[in-house]
């Protein structure tokens, strides 16, 4: 199996670091409204280190227009993730890859094929409630799912083993409190996921 791992919500320049000694492939800066939430600016300032050494992922959920403008300029990303109805309906350049976000018990919401890779969430962001796996399973085989939603070290091995996704995501599942990555929860989550991939 492939083995990509995302860490969401970078709030400092410790949890930025310590993602990248964690050897991670992409980090999230989220501007949707969260304990996590950080500005244009905030983001591209903690995401200097990590250009070139991950992808760095600007993390939206029903933005206005004006917010992507100001995320693209500002902060430049190297992918803009929304849900999958928001990325339809924004003017983007066609040059900056899109990552689609399918939740649990929506509705499909692909008008023809699926795209090549999405993100699998649960209803909602940021909270640790674990995702429809069943149904992520269902849908791995058809594109690079990546399964997001309440994972942690304890949990991802399995999550990996059920659903076979291209990749993980994880937020609150390496926090020591809401919006504080802990150095060492990321150690061992990116352990764990590696362990299972690798296994799978």
């Amino acid at each position: 199996m492939s083995g990509w791992i995302k860490i969401c919500g970078m709030t400092s320049e410790a949890a930025v670091a310590a993602a990248l000694a964690a050897g991670v492939d992409a980090i999230g800066f989220v501007f949707a409204p969260s304990v996590r939430q950080v500005s244009a600016a905030r983001a591209r300032q903690l995401a200097a280190p990590a250009r070139d050494r991950a992808t760095c992922i600007a993390v939206t959920q029903h933005p206005s227009q004006s917010q992507v403008d100001e995320i693209i300029d500002v902060f430049g990303p190297d992918v803009l993730q929304s849900d999958a109805d928001d990325l339809a309906a924004l003017r983007l350049p066609a040059t900056l890859p899109r990552l689609p976000v399918l939740r649990s018990g929506a509705a499909t919401a692909f008008r023809g094929a699926m795209p090549a890779r999405l993100l699998f969430e649960g209803p909602r962001s940021g909270t640790g409630e674990t995702s429809d796996w069943q149904t992520a399973a269902q849908l791995a085989p058809q594109t690079q799912l990546i399964l997001a939603g309440g994972l942690n070290a304890g949990n991802v091995s399995r999550a990996i083993a059920e659903v076979r996704p291209f990749g993980v995501d994880t937020s609150s599942g390496v926090e020591s409190q809401p919006g504080v990555k802990d150095a060492a929860l990321i150690a061992e989550f990116v352990q764990a996921a590696r362990a299972a991939f690798r296994a799978g």
